[in-house]
C-alpha cells in the first residue's frame, strides 16, 4: 500500500462543511519546519486533490494548519479581537505507508480532531 493524507473541515456550528479555509501542510523535522503545500477547502469542506500524495509521502512528521479566524470572518460569525480560536495547528505522525485522514470538526470556541478513514 502507498500512503497518503487527506482532510476534510466541518462547521459544526452551522451544521456544514467548512468552504474556503486555507490549510498549510509543514513536514517537521527536528526544530526545522518545511512548508510542503497550500490549499483551500471546496464546497464539500474537502481539498481537491490529496494533501499529500503518493508520490510525494514519507514517513515523518507533519503539521496541517487551518486558518480558522478568516473562515470565521468570511462566514460571518460576529467578530471579536482576537478571536479566540485563529489559527489551528495539529501536528501528527505517519509512521507507515497508509491512507491519514486527519478531519477538523470546528465551532468558533472549539475543534477537534481524529485519524479517520
Amino acid at each position: 500500500m502507498t500512503g497518503y493524507l487527506t482532510t476534510h473541515v466541518l462547521d459544526t456550528a452551522r451544521g456544514c462543511p467548512a468552504e474556503g479555509m486555507q490549510i498549510d501542510l509543514f513536514l517537521i523535522e527536528g526544530e526545522t519546519r518545511t512548508h510542503l503545500k497550500t490549499l483551500k477547502t471546496n464546497d464539500d469542506g474537502r481539498t481537491d486533490e490529496q494533501i499529500l500524495p503518493a508520490s510525494d509521502f514519507q514517513i515523518g512528521e507533519y503539521e496541517l494548519v487551518f486558518h480558522a479566524g478568516d473562515y470565521l470572518d468570511a462566514t460571518g460569525t460576529p467578530p471579536e479581537s482576537p478571536r479566540f480560536l485563529n489559527i489551528i495547528p495539529i501536528r501528527f505522525g505517519m509512521s507507515e505507508a497508509a491512507h491519514y485522514h486527519v478531519p477538523l470538526l470546528l465551532s468558533p470556541f472549539s475543534y477537534s480532531t481524529y485519524r479517520g478513514s
